[in-house]
């Protein structure tokens, strides 16, 4: 069977170590787009990460495809619509360890409430005065956690950890988790309202696509603090841009943002925006949040250490080896 393998660095290689004996194996540490489709178009698996955008159109290309196994949780970067009237099988990552993105959360959040990149930056012009530098107790505060998986309940408990008050929103509460952390779920309503920090971890769907916009903000009381290491999709950015014009931001954490994938490829930006119709304006206002000053952005890079990547290898490996034997596991269906 032939197998491509996409944003992979030769380091990870060694986690696909024995497939090659009886397969055909082609590492690529690019993403999978159509400038690069023509290369494995006669590939029966393919797994990429995130950047990799499969499409309709794209995945057209493939004739013999079966399975694609991506090395993500999320999957909104695939057309399973697509995928499902074909028959191609679509494995994921259901959990690489929720803790790595929670601790990521609360590097975002510490950052911002103690005005880390600011004091850093000065210091190392030689400046150690403290002016403008002044920043705010976690201990005693509100974090409103809106999803409470794998990642958000590792929140809430880091969260109680530092004595906050914490709130939840979640279509399908947990009670067990409630009595564990002695969080509070309330409507997303009132969370926004209470909260001085608010906290994303929801996946990226039809149903979330700009769950926090203009109205959310609105009901935000003024200086809340947003931490979105979600999916860029989940917050509408222009409502985001004049929350923080209007001060009912004070500030926002981000490691995701809706055009991030573009945004990577900055000497690609004009040709991938008139060849796929991105929104230039959605672009401009990506790059407007890079340079806010009270506007921390990390580059996805949230689940980014090395035992929660060879975790998401090894599950990736054990999605194709399954299915090879004819036991398919962690296969997405359409939300």
């Amino acid at each position: 069977m032939r197998i491509a393998i996409f944003e992979i660095e030769p380091w990870e290689h060694a986690a696909f170590e024995g497939l090659e004996q009886d397969h055909e194996i082609r590492y690529h540490q690019i993403p999978l787009d159509k400038a690069t489709v023509s290369e494995v178009a006669d590939a029966e698996i393919i797994s990429v990460f995130i950047y990799s955008r499969l499409d309709r159109d794209l995945l057209k290309r493939f004739e013999r495809l079966r399975l694609i196994a991506t090395r993500s949780t999320g999957v909104d970067h695939i057309d399973i619509e697509h995928c499902e009237e074909r028959g191609i099988a679509v494995a994921n990552v259901p959990t690489y360890g929720g803790h790595v993105v929670a601790e990521h959360t609360f590097a975002l959040l510490l950052a911002i409430s103690h005005q880390l990149v600011a004091a850093v930056d000065r210091t190392r012009r030689g400046d150690f005065s403290l002016k403008g530098l002044s920043g705010f107790d976690l201990h005693g505060r509100t974090i409103g956690i809106v999803g409470t998986g794998d990642i958000g309940s590792n929140v809430a408990r880091i969260a109680r950890g530092f004595g906050m008050q914490v709130l939840a929103y979640d279509i399908d509460p947990r009670p067990q988790l409630a009595d564990e952390t002695g969080l509070t779920y309330v409507d997303l309503q009132e969370l926004l309202s209470r909260s001085d920090v608010v906290s994303l971890h929801v996946p990226a769907n039809r149903t979330t696509e700009k769950m926090i916009s203009h109205e959310q903000f609105a009901a935000m009381k003024n200086g809340t603090v947003l931490i979105n290491t979600a999916r860029g999709a989940v917050v509408d950015t222009e409502a985001l841009l004049r929350a923080l014009a209007e001060g009912r931001l004070a500030a926002a954490g981000l490691d995701v943002l809706p055009e991030e994938p573009v945004l990577r490829e900055e000497t690609e930006l004009l040709r991938t925006y008139f060849q796929e119709k991105h929104k230039l304006d959605m672009l401009l206002a990506d790059h407007i949040l890079l340079r806010m000053r009270n506007v921390i952005v990390t580059p996805h890079s949230a689940f980014n250490t090395r035992d929660a990547v060879q975790r998401i290898l090894d599950t990736t490996r054990g999605n194709i080896d399954s299915y090879l034997s004819g036991k398919p596991k962690n296969l997405v269906k359409n939300p």
